[in-house]
């Protein structure tokens, strides 16, 4: 982690670190890489969750899709992430309620609307990923973030959230925490399951995917698009950038549209659901703290805790596979610890991470680059619903040339964007540091 001194942590024997996911195995499955010249109707750049939900919409319009992913679909952070699927939006909502209250009312509205559409997408596709409605809780470790959330809750309940405040006796968390907020609509799920099961019915679907294919550009040629990869080259009506962080690496993505952040996660040996109960979290929903840099928690079915987030790290372009950060999965194990702390003994087994990409204004981004070239991206961890949601919303727009009310807040058509203010490691850092004062401040 940037800004790390001091002696670093020895990597825990029992802890195994992966380039992977831990959620699933990767398949054996995979589609053979384009090898030729080929021409469609749209051809879509990335196979994550947003990627694939494109495809599959525009296939069931009938219209002509090749998608090029680089590895194998889900490969990125659609398997990567904490599996908890949300209906809280990004930002700042008291704020939002004072500048721009219509915006709030909006994006409480695409974030629900997101784990509508993530459900159905379970039930109509039959997918078998573990999801438990149980909705995800913005958690308080001390009196300030309390009342911070409370004042959240407040806005957002005014703009039309399912949201309900409560200590956590009443919410049933663990007894280190002070209460929170309860986003009723949502919850938990294995993410790799969820993003293999896409990517099962887009195998089975009309689409023409060609994994182990990166793309090397997208060029807009007036009459159409064309993207070249290694071994082939497709001819595109329209081209639609899809692959998240890595999406900056391609030429014509819009300077500055977002930046590849780290995040990590570990995941505990099994507890016995009696010791979980007994640290007083018998809700099973899914935990996010109100730290500037979160930290979140998923107990799943096998009873094991995924552990995420709490410090983040800035990449830069070309993004490289990597395991996670020694003193990262330390820092991890000591937030479980803490809040834990009756599971002390319990065995760190695995450590994983992903590049998600994150957006100045924090919110998703959809639009147009070019006459031919579209772009989706920036779900800035809330990617597990939102993004396929935002893909199908970006699909039907170019099928009908209308924008969904749920588009229009998100929908752009900047060749260029702001650069941003905080997406660098030493306010990053400063941030961590910030969280670790209150923590210790709240403690005494």
């Amino acid at each position: 982690m940037t800004g790390t001194s001091g002696p670093q942590p020895a990597k825990d024997a029992g802890t195994a670190y992966t380039t992977f996911t831990g959620w699933i195995d990767r398949p054996a499955d995979l589609a053979a890489p384009l090898d030729t010249n080929i021409s469609c109707d749209v051809a879509v750049v990335g196979g994550g969750l947003g990627g694939m939900a494109i495809a599959l919409r525009l296939a069931e319009q009938g219209v002509d899709v090749v998608l090029l992913e680089s590895d194998f679909c889900g490969y990125g952070a659609s398997s990567r992430n904490a599996g908890q699927l949300s209906g809280k939006p990004t930002g700042e909502p008291q704020i939002l309620a004072k500048v721009n209250p219509r915006l709030l009312r909006d994006l409480v509205r695409f974030a629900e609307g997101s784990v509508q559409f993530a459900e159905d997408m379970i039930k109509q596709l039959g997918i078998d990923c573990e999801y438990e409605p149980v909705g995800n809780v913005g958690v308080a470790a001390t009196a300030r973030q309390l009342r911070k959330a409370r004042r959240d809750a407040r806005a957002l309940i005014a703009a039309g959230a399912s949201e309900r405040v409560g200590d956590h006796r009443e919410l049933g968390l663990p007894d280190t925490f002070l209460g929170g907020v309860l986003t009723t609509v949502g919850g938990t799920m294995n993410p790799g399951m969820f993003t293999l099961g896409v990517r099962a019915a887009l195998l089975r679907s009309g689409v023409r995917v060609f994994e182990q294919s990166p793309v090397q550009s997208v060029t807009d040629i007036g009459a159409g698009a064309q993207v070249s990869t290694p071994l082939g080259r497709v001819r595109a009506k329209r081209v639609v950038l899809a692959n998240n962080a890595f999406a900056p690496e391609i030429g014509i993505t819009p300077k500055h549209l977002a930046k590849p952040v780290w995040v990590s996660m570990i995941e505990t040996a099994p507890v016995d659901a009696e010791r979980i109960a007994a640290t007083g979290w018998t809700s099973r929903s899914g935990l996010a703290t109100k730290h500037h840099v979160m930290e979140s928690y998923h107990v799943t079915p096998a009873n094991t805790i995924a552990v995420g987030v709490r410090r983040l790290q800035v990449g830069k372009h070309p993004l490289t596979d990597r395991t996670s950060d020694p003193v990262v999965v330390a820092d991890l194990t000591a937030a479980f610890r803490a809040r834990f702390p009756s599971l002390a003994d319990v065995a760190i087994t695995k450590t994983w991470g992903g590049w998600i990409a994150m957006t100045t204004s924090r919110l998703p981004v959809a639009g147009q680059v070019s006459k031919n070239v579209y772009y989706t991206i920036g779900c800035n961890g809330h990617g597990l619903g939102q993004a396929p949601y935002l893909g199908a919303l970006l699909a039907d727009h170019l099928v009908t040339d209308e924008i969904h009310h749920d588009l229009i807040p998100f929908w752009r058509t900047e060749s260029r964007f702001a650069r941003s203010l905080y997406l660098h490691n030493p306010v990053l850092r400063a941030a961590w540091l910030a969280d670790r004062i209150g923590d210790r401040r709240a403690a005494r």
